[in-house]
């Protein structure tokens, strides 16, 4: 039986707000020929653009959070599509540095401003964008992202039974894992 929990966790509630952005942003930028991932790309590239960046593949895996392989993905598949251009870096020939193409940009402005529009509609209930509450939040969030987070190794066998710290609930959910 289950004894129920007094609600959702954070991680529950962190996992369920990341799914539902992406996919507000994913069905936002589809009619541009985006897809959430890619908007990532080339929305951080405008940024960068703006502040004469030009980076490469692996700086702006570091600045999005994902892996460089996916990146180097996102990147041949933005480039085939007319949108950045891929250059070998002559410094370092392992670096392939990225930029916007004129069409890239055009496209960036837009998805910009229509992921904008959600991002304001999210945080309406906070405020809005410039609200106390919103800077909070944000503060809270790059917290959490500084902390790094480094995975234990199982228990040998997994008989150990859980400590007093330790949940018997899905980290996710409400109710007991089976």
């Amino acid at each position: 039986m289950s004894k129920g929990s007094p609600g959702p966790t954070p991680g529950f509630l962190v996992w369920r707000l990341a799914n539902k952005w992406r996919v507000a942003v994913d069905r936002a930028v589809a009619p541009l020929g985006l897809t959430h991932a890619q908007y990532s790309l080339v929305a951080s590239l405008h940024g960068m653009r703006r502040t004469g960046e030009r980076p490469s593949q692996r700086q702006l895996a570091d600045h999005t959070g994902m892996e460089a392989l996916y990146v180097s993905k996102l990147a041949r598949s933005l480039e085939s599509a007319g949108l950045i251009e891929r250059t070998r870096d002559p410094r370092d020939p392992r670096a392939v540095r990225l930029a916007l193409t004129a069409q890239g940009a055009a496209v960036a402005r837009q998805a910009v401003d229509v992921v904008q529009d959600l991002l304001q509609q999210l945080l309406e209930p906070l405020g809005g964008l410039d609200a106390a509450r919103t800077r909070a939040f944000t503060e809270e969030l790059t917290t959490l992202l500084d902390v790094p987070l480094v995975p234990t190794a199982p228990r040998p066998g997994g008989t150990t039974p859980p400590t007093a710290a330790e949940p018997t609930t899905d980290p996710h959910t409400q109710g007991e894992t089976p």
